[in-house]
């Protein structure tokens, strides 16, 4: 990553769930984000919810045309789409979208543990 470029993990809930976190900026202006919460099953890393940025990617989202949107995984597949999030500017969007997850983990994760039949155990219950 560039010189404008941001990169990181954050623990939500050690050593069950992260914060994915990664930021290309032009000017001082996201060009392309990512943040995402992942959760931990059986020594692997799974997309709970996402949110992103990547107009120059023809499979990709531009926030200032579509608004911000939240993808919802199920079973490593976008299950569902949230798109009734206030108008958030581009430079905004990734504070705004961190803040999100981190206020809402909790439930985001429960729904995505009851949905994978998973306890608090980052292996699920099941023996290593």
């Amino acid at each position: 990553m560039g010189d404008n470029s941001v990169e990181y993990r954050d623990w939500v809930e050690y050593p069950h769930a992260r914060l994915r976190v990664e930021i290309v900026k032009a000017s001082g202006v996201p060009t392309r984000f990512v943040v995402q919460l992942e959760r931990r099953v059986d020594d692997d890393w799974h997309e709970v919810v996402r949110f992103d940025h990547d107009p120059e990617n023809p499979m990709g989202h531009d926030i200032t045309e579509e608004g911000l949107h939240m993808d919802v995984y199920r079973d490593g597949e976008k299950a569902r789409v949230k798109d009734d999030f206030p108008p958030v500017s581009l430079t905004r969007a990734p504070r705004y979208c961190i803040a999100y997850i981190e206020q809402h983990a909790d439930p985001l994760l429960r729904r995505f543990e009851k949905w994978h039949d998973l306890n608090q155990d980052p292996t699920g219950g099941r023996s290593p």
